[in-house]
Parts: structure tokens; C-alpha cells; sequence
């Protein structure tokens, strides 16, 4: 179910000088504030909670997770490259749980180790502040990757979609309606963030159980169909 072929193909797509410079602007924004923050206000738990949960967790996270998921697969289909590849003796499902695979790693490295650094810049990990928030980024990022990854396989305009889910619903509308918090990627992760923090500054709308199933259930589903969908972009390719 892996193949190290695309997985170096992917890896090089992902980090060529371009995206490389976006994915790293935001984790060295992220520890700049960090730095700023704990020079300005000193070690606070509260305001180390804050900061990643309200950069970090909710906007830096989402946004690597669009342009590593969106950019394993999308701009291959864009340019029609993705042809080439699939006409290769490679069963498509391997291809998309390559595919998956590195944009996972890629947007765990770019979001969680950054936020483990912020965390222990902030506050020195009091309260396990740092390590919730880093564990939430982790989990965050294999459900990211895996939406973000079947967008780019259904739409052309998937990181458009992805930035509408990630700023628009997550971001807006999952700080204003109670309701669209349940179906939120970042409070699921939080949740699971809230067991290992274990204390009152770090919490979900969304029960640990609930979270659970829904993080698992959006990363199966969304890969299961992401290589139903590539099946018949090879059929319409062939045709």
C-alpha cells in the first residue's frame, strides 16, 4: 500500500522552493509571536493556551494541512500529468495511501513540531499545555491531510474550498454557532488535546469518544472515496 516511487515524486512536488517557502512561513511566524509574546507578557499558561490554540491549532494547522493535502495530488491533475502516472502498473488505492502518507508527514512536521516549540517557548509546557496542543496538531493533521487530499482529487478549486472550510467554518463560523463546533476538525482534536492536558485550559465542545470516531471516520471515508474518484479519472483518461 506504499510505493516509494510516488512517494519521492510526491515528497519533491511538496517541497520544491515554492510550497516550501508557504510551509514555512507560518511555523516561523507562529514562533516569532511565541518569542515576542514571552518577552513582552513572561510565562503564562493561560496566554500560551491562547496563542496556540487560536493561531496554531486553528489557523496554522488547517492551512499547511490544504496545501499539503490539495498540493500530493491536485496539481498533477491540473496539468494532466496524474495520466502518466496512473497508467503505470500501480494500483490506485496505493497511490492515494502514498499520497496520503506524505501529506501527512509533511503537515505534521510543519504544524506540530512548530507548535511544540512555540508551547515550550510560551510557557515552558506548564500544565502540559505544550504537548496537548502539539498531540491535537498531530491527530489534526492526519484528518487535514486526508480531506484536503480528496478535495484536490474532486475539485480544481480545492484549495479555494479547503481555505473556505479551514478560515470560513472552523475558523468563523465554529467560534460563533455552538452546533457547527461538532463538526469541526479542530474541536476534535481538541478534545483528544483536553484528555492529555487533563486540566481546564485546555478544552472541546466535543466528547473524547465522539472525537475519536469522528477523526477516524473523516480520514477512512475521505481516502476510501478520494480512490474511488481516482478510478474513474482513470477511466475518463483511457476513454
Amino acid at each position: 500500500m506504499y510505493d516509494p516511487t510516488v512517494a519521492r515524486l510526491t515528497y519533491r512536488a511538496l517541497l520544491g522552493r515554492r510550497r516550501a517557502f508557504i510551509l514555512g512561513a507560518l511555523p516561523l511566524l507562529l514562533i516569532v509571536i511565541a518569542l515576542a509574546v514571552r518577552a513582552l507578557a513572561g510565562a503564562d499558561d493561560q496566554t500560551a493556551a491562547d496563542v496556540l490554540g487560536g493561531l496554531a491549532l486553528a489557523t496554522m494547522v488547517p492551512i499547511i494541512g490544504v496545501i499539503a493535502g490539495t498540493g500530493a495530488i491536485g496539481p498533477e491533475i491540473d496539468d494532466g500529468s496524474v495520466v502518466y502516472l496512473l497508467s503505470k502498473p500501480i494500483k490506485r488505492p496505493t497511490i492515494i495511501y502514498t499520497k496520503l502518507i506524505v501529506a501527512v508527514a509533511v503537515t505534521m512536521v510543519f504544524s506540530a513540531v512548530p507548535t511544540l516549540i512555540a508551547g515550550f517557548i510560551l510557557n515552558g509546557n506548564g500544565q502540559q499545555v505544550a504537548v496537548a496542543y502539539t498531540v491535537a496538531a498531530l491527530v489534526a493533521s492526519i484528518a487535514y491531510a486526508a480531506l484536503f487530499l480528496l478535495l484536490g482529487t474532486v475539485s480544481r478549486h480545492a484549495v479555494v474550498f479547503g481555505l473556505v472550510y479551514a478560515l470560513i467554518w472552523e475558523a468563523l463560523f465554529g467560534s460563533l454557532v455552538p452546533g457547527a463546533r461538532t463538526l469541526s476538525v479542530q474541536q476534535w482534536s481538541l478534545a483528544v488535546a483536553e484528555k492529555v492536558a487533563g486540566g481546564e485550559l485546555v478544552t472541546s465542545d466535543v466528547g473524547l469518544t465522539t472525537a475519536t470516531v469522528a477523526l477516524a471516520a473523516v480520514t477512512v471515508l475521505a481516502t476510501w472515496y478520494a480512490g474511488q474518484k481516482l478510478r474513474t479519472l482513470t477511466l475518463a483518461g483511457e476513454e
